[in-house]
This record gives structure tokens, sequence and C-alpha cells, in this order.
């Protein structure tokens, strides 16, 4: 594809969330997730942004979103975001005494150890790690 030498990727910049509850999101990924919460412009509609690594989670409140999520239930086919963590039985541990939801697909197909869960408006989050780190 001839468009592929035109386009000089860097770095993956952010990823942006739609969300109905501010004050829900910020505690879920400020407080629960540990994120780094930084400034934002002051844009006329609400919103979060967080630092995660060298790329940007931006959060935009946005009720009216086609893309929230309506099922309750954790599908890794469905869109989302993946995160690289360093200790799988840690995060997995970590998220499990948060009382997050989620599903953990240890042996997934991907070559990854996949942790999968849900922030307030059902954004999918996926936290990863190489499958040969853990002990299988």
């Amino acid at each position: 594809m001839e468009w592929l030498s035109v386009i000089e990727v860097e770095r993956f910049h952010h990823v942006s969330l739609s969300v109905t509850d501010l004050n829900k999101a910020k505690h879920f990924y400020g407080t629960v997730l540990g994120f780094t919460e930084i400034k934002r412009p002051d844009f006329d509609f609400p919103g979060a942004w967080y630092q995660i690594g060298d790329t940007q989670l931006h959060l935009i409140v946005y009720p009216q979103s086609e893309t929230l999520r309506t099922n309750p239930d954790i599908q890794t086919k469905e869109g989302h975001f993946a995160i690289r963590v360093k200790d799988y039985y840690k995060t997995l541990e970590y998220l499990k005494q948060k009382g997050v939801p989620l599903l953990e697909k240890p042996r997934s197909k991907s070559g990854f150890a996949q942790i999968f869960c849900t922030d307030p408006d059902g954004n999918l989050i996926e936290f990863n790690v190489d499958q040969s780190d853990l002990n299988l």
C-alpha cells in the first residue's frame, strides 16, 4: 500500500473514551487503577486526561456516544485498549482486591497472558504480559 510509505509513525499518542459520569470515571482511572491525571485544555465540555507510560488516555463526557457498551459481560472481541504490565499476577491480585469484575485469559492464543476488565461505563481494558513471562 502506497500510503504506508507516506505516513511516518513516531508513536501511539492517545486513546479517547466516552464516559457518562466523570466522577465515577476519575475514581476508577485515578484511584482504582492509579493512573496519573495530567493537565487538560479548558475545553467547553467535561473530561479528564491521564498519562499511561508514553501514551495518554483522554476521557470525554458524552452520554450520547454511540461507542458506549451496554452489555455488562466482558467480551474480548469488542473494541478495547491494552496496557502492557510488568507482573500479571500482581495486576490480577490487585484488581481482584479492588473488586473490579474481570476475565482472565492467561493462555490466550495471542501469545499474551491477558486480564480484561471494564470501567464504570463499560469501556473494555486489557492488561497483558508476554506468556513466556508466566510459569504456566
